[in-house]
């Protein structure tokens, strides 16, 4: 294909309905014709990314192969897509800005006055067709944060509008909005999606495709009246219903011909519709379950599962591809101690110890590892979980009593976690960390290598402690061995208990590289072992 065609993705009326899912169902459709796409994420925001924000603030933080720390969306299109995203796929205000400061710094403007229009928004729109000229990709799916409306939104908006003029058939502007059902009326009401329509109309912006995100079917009389009062042809107002799980989405909108739409509208052929072998054998093997694995994450911040977002995806992905229902408890480590670890853990068939960063909820998590460890329960510990598992070892199988990580007690006698050497320096928080894709090597006879089938591995980090080498023969004379390690650094990457059935920590994040149609092998063999307790 020529010329890259560029998709915008707005929302309206409320946040949360879901634009992350529709542009990585609209992609997956896509990509299922043929077409190279990829989806980025703008937020408007002005932090310069997501790696300062509280996960109350905005839910996971992801990471990408290059190391930069993303918007939780970038995960939903991984999962979806089965590509790796990078730092050009989420942009913040924050970032448009320092770039364009940076630039009136050295002079770059030439004396002229710097404002919103033109600088700022020829700089997103820099920035939206970087991933176009730059990787030829067919499609370039963009998300717009936020709501329309927003005060910050608006130069993203203004630059989608400019876009629009500028490129023609090749810019499509897709529009999610909301119907509410309001229940004393017995009715669904069309006006907040067709105000929200005028709000975009107002600057300068006419949908092409609009999405009603609904709780009840829509009747083909309520479409006609969106597409009459919003200037959308009958054929371009979609709507996008609750179902039981996202993975369902892509198909919902492919039987509502959103993607040849789409096409039609870009001037493509249409061609025959995709198959999707691969995704509908997935939700087959999801809804055909009858047997359950139940599994126990616990964490910190297990009241805001968005928290944990691409660790419970990683975990349904495993337990449907073994043919079970996944039952996943969420156990807050501030409520567990060693007097009541036994009610709270006992009916799990696994536990994972969750990331993080902080003292908060840290004793709850050496009383879930103690408990695994003396009851020989398959137990998976990710980057601080797995650090947490190697404080405990040192505390009740050493004898190290007051072990730490000098995260949390810097003056610990025992420094069995410490500082990165490299880190000692850092006086910035964002983005410093070690982050992104890193080698490791697997020793012979691990249950890390058994699971990934490889010697060698790639994973994705984003840590400033690491194990202590200094205490690295003490620990495994005692019997947890450390199983991969970096081959440049010799930081360890992966420890295991190997008299257990299964009790292995990752300093990486296993999750960050987990999909539909490509599974982590690490989470496969975890729930495998769940499943065989």
């Amino acid at each position: 294909m020529a010329d890259t065609k560029y998709i915008f993705v707005t929302g309206g009326v409320i946040s949360s309905l879901g634009k992350g899912i529709i542009a990585a169902s609209l992609g997956k459709l896509l990509q299922a014709r043929g077409y190279k796409v990829t989806i980025q994420k703008f937020d408007p925001y002005i932090n310069i990314d997501p790696g300062t924000l509280n996960p109350y603030e905005h839910g996971e933080c992801y990471v990408t192969v290059d190391g930069h720390e993303a918007d939780l969306d970038l995960g939903h299109y991984e999962r979806f897509l089965n590509v790796p995203t990078t730092r050009a796929n989420n942009i913040t205000t924050g970032r448009i800005y320092q770039s364009v400061i940076s630039k009136e710094r050295k002079g770059d403007y030439l004396g002229k006055t710097v404002q919103v229009v033109p600088h700022i928004t020829d700089e997103i729109k820099r920035n939206i067709k970087l991933l176009g000229t730059k990787d030829k990709y067919d499609f370039v799916i963009t998300e717009i944060g936020g709501t329309v409306g927003d005060i910050e939104s608006l130069p993203f908006i203004e630059s989608v509008r400019q876009l629009k003029w500028e490129l023609g058939k090749s810019c499509i502007c897709v529009h999610l909005t909301y119907v509410p059902y309001i229940a004393a009326a017995k009715e669904v009401k069309t006006k907040p999606t067709q105000h929200s329509v005028k709000q975009l109309q107002e600057l300068g912006i006419q949908p092409d495709v609009l999405v009603l995100r609904t709780e009840r079917e829509l009747k083909g009389d309520i479409l006609r009246k969106v597409a009459l009062f919003c200037n959308v042809e009958e054929g371009a107002v979609v709507q996008s219903m609750d179902v039981p799980t996202i993975y369902e989405v892509p198909l919902v909108l492919q039987d509502q011909k959103m993607d040849e739409t789409v096409l039609r509208k870009a001037g493509l052929e249409i061609g025959p519709k995709p198959e999707m072998g691969p995704w509908k054998n997935f939700l087959n093997k999801k809804y055909t379950a009858t047997e359950t694995v139940t599994i126990g994450l616990v964490g910190k911040y297990v009241e805001l599962p968005d928290a944990y977002k691409s660790i419970n995806e990683s975990l349904l992905q495993a337990a449907t591809y073994h043919h079970r229902k996944l039952d996943l408890q969420f156990i807050h480590s501030e409520k567990l101690n060693d007097e009541n670890a036994k009610e709270m853990l006992g009916s799990l068939d696994a536990i994972l110890v969750a990331p993080g960063f902080g003292q908060r909820g840290l004793e709850g998590k050496f009383s879930a590892l103690r408990f695994a460890r003396e009851n020989d329960v398959p137990l998976l510990g990710i980057c601080l979980g797995m650090q947490c598992m190697v404080i405990e070892f040192a505390r009740n199988v050493l004898g190290f009593a007051e072990a730490n990580s000098t995260e949390m007690n810097p003056t610990t006698p025992y420094k069995v976690i410490d500082i990165m050497e490299e880190q000692k320096t850092v006086t910035n928080m964002g983005g410093s960390m070690r982050l992104g894709a890193y080698d490791c090597e697997l020793k012979a006879g691990s249950k890390a290598l058994e699971a990934y089938g490889s010697t060698n591995i790639q994973e994705r980090h984003r840590h400033r402690f690491e194990f202590n080498n200094e205490y690295k023969a003490q620990f495994e004379a005692a019997g947890m061995m450390c199983t991969g390690e970096n081959p440049e650094t010799n930081l360890v990457e992966v420890v295991e208990i190997p008299s257990l059935k299964w009790f292995v920590g990752v300093q990486f994040h296993p999750e960050y590289n987990s999909t539909v149609v490509n599974p982590n092998p690490l989470f496969m063999s975890f729930v495998q072992a769940a499943i065989n307790k």
